[in-house]
């Protein structure tokens, strides 16, 4: 059981993460070339503070995967890598500005709200097109990603896609939400 308080995990549910990771990782070789599992659960069990995150990002629908790995932060990068934009992150608007401007019909949460509370990130465009270069996702549904403060500033929010063989960044206003719209994130440990 999840300690609500520390965000802890149990050993049983350490074991069963890292069950699910390993097969993913080992299943999708072609997210992570050149890296080794064994590196990223000595990690993943050198922080493990870190890992209710990482859960919360299985639990919610992103099956999260390595994609990357910096050399010189000795950092491991997962993203959601879901075919499509996590199912229990869908049905959101971008932030919780465009929440509070919501007079009737609001949905649950925001993306940033989301993130926030469950101590991930955003994927920001570059982010986005990097994980459509290494296999194509959200060609039936959208996914928010950060937007730049100026676009936000007028109102708007980005989110993408992928339809027409091309990855489309595009907008719409930011309190709106859509049951094809979710939100993908990164974890870095």
């Amino acid at each position: 059981m999840t300690n609500s308080h520390t965000k802890q995990l149990s050993s049983d549910q350490i074991e069963a993460l890292y069950a699910v990771l390993k097969k993913r990782f080992t299943s999708n070789m072609h997210r992570h070339p050149n890296l080794t599992w064994d590196h990223v659960q000595a990690k993943l069990e050198n922080n493990p503070e870190r890992l209710w995150s990482l859960l919360q990002m299985e639990l919610t629908g992103g099956e999260p995967d390595v994609v990357a790995y910096d050399e010189n932060t000795g950092e491991y990068t997962f993203f959601d890598c879901s075919a499509e934009s996590p199912k229990q992150r869908r049905s959101i608007c971008y932030d919780e500005a465009a929440l509070a401007s919501r007079k009737e019909n609001k949905p649950k949460s925001s993306a940033l709200g989301m993130v926030s509370e469950l101590g991930i990130s955003l994927l920001n465009e570059d982010q986005y097109r990097f994980l459509q270069s290494l296999e194509k996702v959200d060609t039936k549904t959208s996914s928010w990603i950060e937007t730049p403060d100026k676009i936000r500033s007028l109102g708007g929010a980005l989110f993408g896609d992928y339809r027409y063989d091309t990855v489309f960044i595009y907008h719409n206003g930011a309190e709106s939400y859509y049951a094809a719209r979710g939100f993908r994130a990164a974890f870095k440990i």
